[in-house]
């Protein structure tokens, strides 16, 4: 039972999320009854130990942005025993350019070539953006080998370096949101995620990678060559396999009353707006109500509930939101005798988005994960990033000025 609900949960968050960070392909599965099931979300790095700090004296000041505009890479950290480094690069410098010619958005995904002769495990990634000024964020997927050739073909469609692909990579993904495919990540303030000692993801023989690069034209436009630095280890190892679960909640922040006439201030106005700058993944928001249930309804604050369907080991947390969100909390069983935090940030700095190792988190059938986002439209009278730009209905879009609420969990399963 586990199983099935495990694989039916996947295929619907693979529809729900193929326009949001990772999942794309299956669709339309439901469990006996013929419900769109409720399934885990977990993901990204591992290591070991502290819990992460929660601040109980912050405030929603508006003197307080929110957002440093610090951080950058620093150098990777020193190897362990038995792991290599490598380095793969962009085949070519890439130029972004909103590829619907509307919008300041440019979704990019690299397929690079690890030439893998042996199964390896990635052990951790180290993102290097080449243009800082036009990456808001990366994404490393894994490409095993029975999908490279439908990767070298969506590579092949299309003119210059890459493709595009505003959601996922494109490829089709059977383990969706509970085990997607994601090897790493970098956003601002982002630096090398290693793995805890015993720990790594496992990366087939003749597998590929996929580097989903995400533009942000605001600044102009400018090439970029970005790379991904790999330390990994043999696949003879005795590790134990790390997974990533996502845990997406719907965003539906309306216009401040002083604003509510602008054209965007309507629901699917703003709607019809995304889908004219992303395409079809501009509807990835109402999907979401599939995954989370409920009906749209205005307001700052948004969660999404999910029901674990088998053991699982929460080992590190991160949140994901843009440049309007004020504060993301990832919870586990709310509300009961044995509710517990595992990330609280009040105030949430956009340039500071890298994954909190945790105390491990032993989660069982039934058990739940919730993630809630507040997302505020003052900081839009703050941000050089909005000057000229009015209010609009925000929902969840893949634009640096659009929203998203986004939990990331690095999990083990026996």
């Amino acid at each position: 039972m586990a199983t099935r609900l495990r694989r039916a949960t996947a295929a619907a968050g693979a529809v729900l999320l193929a326009a949001a960070l990772a999942a794309c392909g299956s669709s339309g599965a439901t469990d006996d009854a013929g419900r769109v099931p409720v399934g885990t979300i977990t993901t990204m790095t591992s290591e070991p130990t502290v819990e992460p700090s929660v601040s109980d004296t912050a405030t929603d000041d508006p003197s307080d942005d929110g957002h440093s505009h610090s951080g950058g890479a620093t150098k990777p950290k020193p190897l362990r025993a038995g792991e290599k480094r490598m380095t793969l690069q962009m085949p070519a410098a890439y130029t972004p350019s909103p590829p619907t010619g509307t919008g300041t958005d440019d979704y990019r995904c690299f397929l690079l070539d690890p030439h893998l002769t042996d199964d390896v495990y990635l052990t951790g990634t180290f993102v290097k953006p080449g243009n800082p000024d036009v990456v808001h964020h990366v994404i490393l997927f894994t490409v095993p080998p029975d999908q490279v050739a439908e990767a070298e073909q969506m590579d092949a469609n299309q003119d210059g370096e890459g493709w595009t692909c505003f959601g996922g990579s494109g490829l089709r993904d059977n383990d969706g949101l509970n085990s997607a495919p994601w090897l790493g990540a970098w956003a601002p303030g982002g630096k090398e995620s290693v793995s805890a000692a015993g720990f790594g993801k496992l990366l087939t023989a003749g597998s590929r990678i996929i580097m989903q690069v995400h533009y942000n034209l605001l600044a102009g436009p400018g090439p970029d060559e970005s790379a991904a630095v790999l330390r990994y280890a043999p696949g003879s190892a005795e590790l134990t396999p790390l997974e990533t679960v996502l845990l997406p909640a719907p965003v539906e922040m309306p216009c401040r009353p002083q604003y509510s006439d602008g054209p965007l201030c309507d629901r699917q106005a703003s709607i019809d707006d995304l889908i004219d700058r992303v395409g079809g993944a501009g509807n990835t928001n109402n999907a979401l109500y599939f995954l989370c249930g409920g009906k749209p309804k205005p307001s700052n604050v948004t969660s999404c509930d999910r029901t674990i369907s088998e053991p699982t080991t929460i080992r590190a947390v991160a949140g994901h939101m843009h440049l309007l969100g004020r504060s993301i909390k990832i919870e586990v069983n709310p509300g009961k005798p044995d509710a517990q935090t595992i990330l609280n940030i009040p105030i949430w700095d956009f340039d500071n988005q890298g994954a909190q190792p945790i105390k491990p988190v032993s989660l069982d059938y039934g058990d739940v994960v919730r993630v809630t986002c507040k997302h505020v439209q003052w900081l839009r009278d703050k941000l050089p990033a909005f000057e000229g730009i009015p209010d609009k209905y925000v929902v969840w879009g893949e634009g640096t000025t659009d929203e998203m609420c986004l939990g990331i969990l690095t999990v083990t399963r026996p």
